[in-house]
This record gives structure tokens, sequence and C-alpha cells, in this order.
């Protein structure tokens, strides 16, 4: 109820801050909120299937960055070899620009949802792989002890310690991804698209129709929202003990 609460005072915040924006600057370019709004309703039919599309690229997108950087981000953190080999190969590829690669992704798999996923996943791949392996480079020595000296094997160290101390850190990895995954979906559905909200939101903007491009601005807020809660509520299952 609280957390209700939280959303709801904040929403207000928003909205009349964006009033009072539109009121001031009076452009059609930002529509007042009850324009706005009004517009969200009128073009439900039309924003949830697109709305359905982009949640579908982000969650995949996501299920492959992470199924793919988390082993590997905790292998590279527990063994000084790996580690070696791997970070000078991450600290030369980590800085550049995902984005970047959108024109050879759409050359290589065309204008599907292929190019999308793999972009987003490879955002997604970096991201999770440095948090991984930083945390498990950080689990606390006397972890790993207390369980080798009851005669635990590598498997169990990993699936009893190694794992359960590194995910906080990982889900706080994922929740900042989850408004990662949202940006670069926005450019690349706007850029390489004929579906999701990207896509909508730049067609709307191209025919100067100001309030249904914010009627899909606020579904890809709530689309964040959405995907914010379901990792938390996610984290709350899998992380009692925190």
């Amino acid at each position: 109820m609280r957390r209700l609460a939280g959303y709801l005072g904040a929403t207000l915040a928003l909205l009349a801050l964006w009033w009072l924006a539109s009121l001031a600057l009076r452009t059609p370019a930002l529509p007042a909120p009850p324009a706005a709004l009004a517009s969200f309703v009128a073009e439900l039919p039309a924003l949830i299937p697109q709305a359905g599309t982009s949640l579908a690229r982000i969650v995949m997108a996501m299920a492959l960055g992470t199924g793919l950087a988390l082993p590997l981000g905790l292998m590279i953190g527990r063994s000084r070899s790996l580690d070696a080999l791997a970070t000078p190969l991450l600290y030369l590829l980590y800085p550049i620009p995902k984005v970047v690669f959108l024109p050879v992704l759409l050359v290589l798999f065309g204008l599907g949802n292929a190019p999308k996923i793999i972009l987003i996943g490879l955002v997604i791949f970096f991201q999770t792989l440095i948090t991984a392996r930083d945390a498990a480079r950080n689990i606390a020595p006397e972890y790993l002890r207390v369980a080798r000296s009851l005669g635990a094997t590598k498997t169990q160290v990993a699936r009893h310690v190694v794992v359960p101390a590194t995910l906080p850190e990982v889900f706080t990895a994922l929740r900042i991804n989850a408004g990662t995954a949202i940006a670069i979906l926005f450019l690349a559905e706007s850029i390489a698209g004929a579906s999701g909200l990207g896509y909508y939101i730049v067609e709307a903007w191209g025919m100067l129709n100001y309030a249904a491009m914010f009627a899909g601005i606020i579904a890809m807020a709530l689309l964040g929202v959405v995907l914010y809660e379901a990792l938390t509520l996610a984290e709350r299952a899998l992380i009692r003990w925190k």
C-alpha cells in the first residue's frame, strides 16, 4: 500500500511539473497532461500490441544477455587466470557504445526482431558481466573457507556460496539494465522498425500528432515500471534472506 501511495504521489508531482511546463512554453510540441492522457486512453487499442512487442524484445534481450554474462562473470571473478585474460579485453570493448553496431546487425539480420534483441543483449551482457565479476571477486573469504571446511565441492561452493552472495549486486545491475534496455530499444525501433513503442512515438512525431506521441511516451514509462516491479518481485522471491 505504501508503494502504491509513493507511485501516486510521484505521478501527481510529475503531472504538475508537466502542466506548468506546458503553460510556460505554450507550444503544441508539449501538450497539457489532459490532452495526452485522453490520447493515451483513445490510443490504447493501438498501444497495447505495440507495448507487447517492445516488452517481448526487452525480455528476450535481457534473458540472452544475462544468461550468457552471469555464469561467465562469476567464473572470471573467481579465477585469477581467467580474470587476467578477460579484463584487458573487457576494458577495450566495454567503453564502445554498442549502438554503433546497429547498422552491422541490420545488414546481417535484416529489419526484424533479431538485430534489436541482439543489440540490447550486447549492452546488458557487458554490464552484467562486469557486475557479476566484481561481485564474485568481493565475496568474503571466510564464507568460502567455512564451506570448504565442511567438505563442499567446487560445484557446491558455487551453488550455495558464490551465487547467493552475488545475487543482490546482479539484481541491482538488472534494474539498471532495464532502463538502459528501454532507451536502446527506442533508438532501435525508431531507426529500423515497423512495430513497437519506439516506432509508434516517432511515427506520431512525424505526423505532428504530439498528443499521440506523448501517449506513446506514457506507455513506454509504464513499460519501465512493469519491468522494474517484476525484477523487484523476483529479487524478493530469490533473495529472501536479504
